[in-house]
């Protein structure tokens, strides 16, 4: 059984892949960025700005389809800058508080429309 998940709450997707795909008891949410769904623009700010947006983005798909942050339990992270983990890290915990999902950082030397930072998630459905 496979599901694809959209929701107009979230970004729309900006090339030839769903927001997310539910199969099996997961949903899968594509790598997200920060553009806020409203203009379907990038935001302007720093790493936290970008890592607000784009945990708001997560959220608003996973609501989508059934689950919420609280079923996540993995993460992949992608920075621009490694530098930045630090900021990142504070505004992910606030998402993230309490039984935090396994997580993966990497660095990476450029992400769609030039972001700061993009995560995807595996959640439970």
């Amino acid at each position: 059984m496979r599901e694809v998940v959209s929701t107009k709450d979230a970004p729309q997707a900006i090339g030839p892949y769903s927001q997310a795909v539910k199969a099996n008891g997961f949903v899968f949410v594509s790598g997200q960025v920060a553009i806020d769904p409203a203009t379907q623009q990038v935001i302007s700010g720093d790493v936290a700005a970008q890592t607000d947006r784009v945990l708001k983005n997560v959220s608003e798909i996973l609501e989508a389809s059934g689950s919420g942050l609280g079923k996540v339990v993995r993460s992949t992270v992608f920075l621009k800058n490694m530098s930045e983990f630090t900021a990142m890290n504070e505004v992910y915990g606030k998402y993230f508080s309490s039984a935090p999902p396994a997580r993966s950082t990497v660095e990476v030397s450029r992400l769609p429309k030039d972001v700061l930072v993009e995560i995807d998630v595996i959640a439970l459905s």
